[in-house]
């Protein structure tokens, strides 16, 4: 899958990800008065807006971009419903041949882990038939737990040809008050890219692993380090556009080569038509929004790049 995912970036020359987190406050009111009108003001009805939201944006912009990142939080706060919508999203993806980013943020250990790694990127067993569960093409996990946290992810991806993004540095700004900590003189997030890299090296694509990281696009002077430190992971970057990182900002988590990396940006483009710059397309053409959003940060990702 990572070989599909940087095809894919190659391919379309724009190496970002839009992140599918819909707010029920990102979705247009007629959006929503439609879904309500069949459904009620009930969970079922907000999660068909959600669900109808993405289809647009996904029917908008999937011509342009290599992958998409849901992130399950915003469907599970709607309960059942809400994961029925967030299926319902990643089938769609897939049938658009877009490359899926669960954003999933798992971590824990044994059998609880290989679960978690069983229902997103795997089969489960059910007597003599198995079924893919969530059935995404990647998944974030939480190394918090250590190796015993993650080596059943890997497992499950060995099997499936799948791949991860493991969390190193994140984008938030609190991210310091553990992962800048420093252990016998180094900040933790270095000792974690160690072990993402030789994780790695257990599961390799042509050219990159299928255990990438994730390194936040407003921490730009440790990406450069982890960059050295992870040479064959792909990076995931989180903190583009409304968390304030600027595409100047990423061009150290990228190889000299325009390749090694892929970039988030969620409520940037999903809620693009709230913004100033994308108001002229109103609430009803938000699908139009969000696609000019795209085509304005691939520009800027490619000018960036082209001066580095």
């Amino acid at each position: 899958m990572i070989n599909k995912l940087m095809n894919k970036i190659q391919k379309t020359n724009a190496p970002i990800v839009v992140g599918l987190d819909p707010m029920l406050s990102y979705v247009p009111s007629h959006i929503q008065q439609k879904a309500f009108a069949e459904y009620g003001e009930t969970l079922e009805g907000a999660a068909e807006a959600i669900w109808q939201f993405n289809k647009e944006i996904i029917d908008k912009t999937y011509d342009l971009i290599p992958a998409v990142k849901p992130q399950i939080a915003m469907y599970e706060q709607f309960g059942i419903e809400g994961l029925k919508a967030y299926q319902k999203t990643v089938d769609y993806c897939k049938s658009k041949d877009l490359v899926v980013i669960g954003d999933i943020k798992r971590g824990d250990i044994g059998s609880t882990s290989a679960a978690y790694a069983v229902g997103h990127l795997g089969k489960v067993q059910v007597g003599s038939k198995s079924y893919a569960g969530f059935d995404e093409d990647f998944a974030t996990v939480n190394p918090y737990l250590g190796s015993d946290g993650v080596k059943p992810f890997v497992d499950v991806c060995k099997e499936e040809k799948k791949g991860l993004f493991i969390l190193v540095k994140t984008s938030n700004p609190s991210s310091g008050e553990f992962q800048d900590q420093l252990v016998d003189g180094r900040p933790l997030y270095e000792l974690v890219g160690e072990k993402v890299a030789q994780w790695g090296e257990e599961h390799m694509g042509d050219s990159y692993s299928y255990i990438g990281a994730v390194v936040g696009a407003t921490y730009p002077e440790q990406g450069k380090v982890l960059r050295k430190i992870m040479p064959k992971a792909f990076i995931l970057v989180p903190g583009y556009g409304a968390q304030g990182g600027k595409g100047k900002d990423l061009v150290h988590f990228f190889h000299k080569d325009g390749l090694g990396a892929i970039v988030n940006s969620s409520r940037g483009i999903i809620a693009a038509y709230k913004q100033e710059a994308y108001a002229k397309f109103g609430e009803e053409n938000f699908g139009d929004a969000s696609r000019a959003a795209v085509e304005a940060m691939i520009a800027d990702i490619r000018s960036a790049l082209a001066g580095n």
